[in-house]
């Protein structure tokens, strides 16, 4: 039952968390004080949330704050010399305490600098240690850093939230209700692809629904620009909100994303909405011109029989994009990639996606040597390199994949969860099979399949690629959606159809809808 139906009372002692004690006490400290406190983010959409729910816990208290992003193309990703100069700029003065949300786990050299200038710093995280230690912070809550914590699934909005959780269990606030920014946590965690696992399922499932009763107002404003017209799931958040939030980001404007989720007003939120869909319409173009670039690259030298990676670099590539078509590619091609974006200097900054089975986090411990740096999660990273260093690189990381997977790994494979008869897919199958969600890093959505399928009419091409298709098994028709599948050769039918299912609302009338993830010639049973 604490899965299919999780209750907010389930949530764990915040106190857990090692080194919780002493941020509480030092944020008290600065509340108690009338001291300035600058918080310090990330532009991706689990940053701009971290700061989003942390701004507004400390508000509550008093706290003067301030808040700062980054610029991906000015300041680079985390705690850099130049991203703190511009923090402190913005603050009109030195803060007595900076929070670093997101980022700083690994920043011990620029903490140490921070501490020198007599300024204390807070570090709540998720990312993985630096091989020089921790840093000299005040506290550092990051359940990576502990030896065997339950909660190193959390997001850093998920470890905001812990925190928040702690303050108010210590010095409780009549005016604040914390459930209120659940859908903020929600979307961080979908968003930054942690798993959707314990708590974390937990703090996304009633974060889902604080959204679909209302809850933040740019959150309704991107809702109502990506036409949502069901009520929302992990999946809309992965494919509609998290890419607009992100799209502020990668365009290099972070504080549109963080103004929309911190807006009042229903007009100006409307209003930023506008400018994130505009900021996401440039991030496709961009992506378009690099996906294209790419393959005209992997054409001409990847050979997938013999290459276990993908590494590809250009001058002309935008940094903020090139995570997306390691993605695309990695998906395409099923290996290891790594996307890079270098400077007129030849400086690198490269994006990594991987498969099962392959960490990058290893991966880039064992090539250090043909790196500037590196770090983040075993299957998204990032690094930096020399552009004469690309070659030595792809060659390190392909003998990492050649020694460290077999050939099954390397294999691409679709998990079906379950055979179905269209006569079973109904609005009945829906009621119980929403209390799996949401879906997610995991937690995947259920694949099912069915068996001898025909056509009753051509497939039907829509904008943006994607395919209808007018299915048929026995006496039961079906429509189904089949995105991105435009360009495949689809085989003579009939077929066996792997699928997920979604609900679709269209005035007030629930439909069941098919998705199609792969299909192939029928198979005799």
């Amino acid at each position: 039952m604490r899965f299919l139906q999780p209750r907010l009372a389930d949530l764990g002692d915040p106190f857990a968390m090692r080194e919780m004690d002493a941020a509480v006490e030092r944020i008290f400290r600065a509340a108690d004080n009338g001291e300035h406190v600058c918080i310090y983010g990330d532009y991706d959409v689990d940053g701009v949330s971290s700061v989003t729910l942390l701004h507004a816990i400390l508000t509550a208290y008093g706290i003067r704050t301030d808040k700062f992003i980054p610029v991906r193309t000015r300041e680079g990703y985390g705690l850099s010399e130049e991203g703190v100069r511009h923090a402190i700029e913005l603050c009109g003065e030195v803060p007595a305490l900076i929070i670093c949300v997101d980022c700083g786990t690994s920043s011990v050299e620029e903490v140490a600098k921070l501490r020198q200038m007599g300024i204390d710093v807070v570090i709540l995280d998720h990312h993985e240690g630096s091989a020089l230690g921790r840093p000299d912070a005040v506290a550092v809550v990051n359940a990576k850093l502990e030896d065997s914590s339950p909660l190193t699934y959390l997001c850093s909005a998920g470890v905001v939230f812990k925190l928040a959780h702690a303050l108010l269990k210590r010095r409780r606030l009549m005016n604040f209700d914390l459930k209120r920014y659940l859908d903020v946590v929600a979307i961080a965690t979908v968003a930054d692809i942690v798993p959707l696992v314990e708590e974390n399922r937990l703090l996304t499932r009633h974060g889902l629904r604080i959204m679909e009763q209302g809850g933040n107002i740019g959150l309704q404003a991107l809702n109502r620009v990506t036409e949502l017209n069901r009520k929302p799931t992990a999946g809309h958040i992965s494919f509609r909100i998290g890419p607009r939030l992100n799209a502020a980001g990668r365009m290099d404007s972070p504080m549109d994303a963080l103004n929309l989720l911190m807006a009042t007003d229903s007009a100006q939120a409307d209003a930023l909405a506008q400018r994130l869909e505009q900021h996401n319409r440039a991030r496709q173009l961009e992506e378009e011109k690099i996906r294209n670039e790419a393959l005209d690259m992997l054409r001409q030298h990847f050979d997938p029989a013999r290459d276990h990676v993908i590494v590809l670099g250009s001058r002309t590539w935008h940094p903020g994009v090139v995570g997306i078509v390691a993605s695309l590619l990695m998906r395409r091609y099923h290996k290891p990639t790594f996307i890079i974006s270098l400077d007129e200097n030849g400086l690198g900054k490269g994006s990594g996606r991987s498969i099962p089975g392959v960490s990058l986090v290893q991966a880039i411990h064992s090539c250090a040597d043909t790196l500037v740096s590196g770090g983040g999660h075993d299957m998204a990273a990032g690094l930096v390199i020399r552009e004469e260093m690309i070659d030595a690189f792809r060659a390190a990381f392909d003998r990492f994949v050649r020694d460290n997977t077999t050939a099954e790994q390397l294999k691409p494979v679709l998990e079906v969860d379950a055979e179905v008869d269209f006569r079973d897919l109904t609005l009945d199958l829906l009621d119980s099979y929403e209390l799996l969600e949401p879906f997610g890093n995991s937690n995947p959505q259920p694949v099912f399949m069915s068996r001898g399928v025909m056509l009753t009419d051509a497939p039907r091409h829509l904008q943006g690629n994607h395919l209808r298709l007018f299915l048929r098994q026995g006496n039961c028709e079906c429509d189904a959606m089949y995105f991105n599948g435009g360009n495949l050769r689809l085989p003579d039918p009939p077929w066996d159809i792997a699928f997920t299912i979604d609900r679709n609302v269209w005035r007030g009338r629930s439909s069941l809808s098919v998705s199609i993830q792969d299909i192939r010639p029928a198979q005799a049973v």
